[in-house]
């Protein structure tokens, strides 16, 4: 004490604290709460967008749509009613039921669809269109392909290639959008040949008259697109006119034709 005074008592104390500190801090550490993580880091990130394709299916036709008149064309005026309706219900009726194959090669089923309200016998249209394709100077002449029209069932489950479809002049731009037909002209729109019944009933003027002859041409013309054929052009002055000329807008010197392989 006479020697070191306070600090006789300050040192011994000093060494006891120093002592207790490190016993606190070997027995307590192991039991220590730990930091919460932060909101931000426990976020999980958002993920990227999926690369996969949409899985909707496209309302856009497969190929682009044809027709005889383009989106920017005027097509002739459409000619007065002459007894078939100009605007029907806007909706469709498969003619049900099977026809025989016609022809040989490939086969080709095809569904055949009249528009509601438009007075015209389904049956009857659909013999008609049979009649056109099954014929030998049709698109399946010498066994290139053969066709059979089927109906409900079949399309239903998608067992057909294509469709042909009557429609009222007043709703051709419905089936045909985009195409420009004018209500007068006629179009491939997705997998229905589309047929202007104005057209199916009067045809145009360069054919005189000839109704039934240009039945058969609008059925194969349209049929012609679906099977993934273009316009051609009239080969000279007095020749047969392709049958994927544009006929209904004119001849253009050519004579008059319905069928692929005359």
């Amino acid at each position: 004490m006479a020697r070191w005074g306070w600090r006789a008592y300050a040192i011994p104390l000093l060494t006891l604290a120093t002592l207790l500190t490190f016993g606190d801090l070997l027995l307590g550490g192991s039991g220590t709460t730990p930091t919460s993580a932060s909101p931000a880091a426990s976020t999980a990130p958002t993920p990227a967008p999926s690369s996969a394709p949409d899985a909707a299916v496209s309302e856009e036709p497969p190929a682009p749509a044809q027709g005889d008149a383009g989106p920017t064309e005027t097509a002739p005026p459409p000619a007065g009613s002459t007894g078939f309706v100009q605007r029907g219900a806007g909706t469709v009726t498969i003619v049900d039921g099977a026809s025989p194959v016609y022809g040989s090669g490939p086969l080709q089923r095809f569904v055949v669809e009249v528009e509601d309200g438009i007075g015209v016998d389904g049956g009857a249209f659909a013999a008609a269109v049979e009649a056109t394709l099954g014929d030998p100077r049709s698109w399946g002449s010498g066994g290139q392909m053969s066709f059979q029209r089927v109906g409900v069932a079949e399309e239903a489950a998608g067992d057909y290639a294509f469709k042909v479809t009557l429609i009222s002049p007043g709703n051709m731009e419905a089936y045909c959008p985009g195409v420009g037909t004018g209500g007068y002209t006629s179009c491939r729109y997705g997998d229905r040949a589309v047929i202007n019944l104005a057209r199916w009933e009067t045809a145009v003027p360069d054919y005189e008259g000839d109704v039934p002859t240009y039945r058969q041409y609008v059925v194969n013309h349209e049929v012609g697109h679906a099977l993934g054929n273009g316009h051609q052009r009239c080969p000279g002055a007095g020749q047969l006119a392709p049958v994927m000329q544009q006929q209904t807008l004119g001849l253009d010197g050519c004579a008059k034709n319905a069928w692929p392989h005359p």
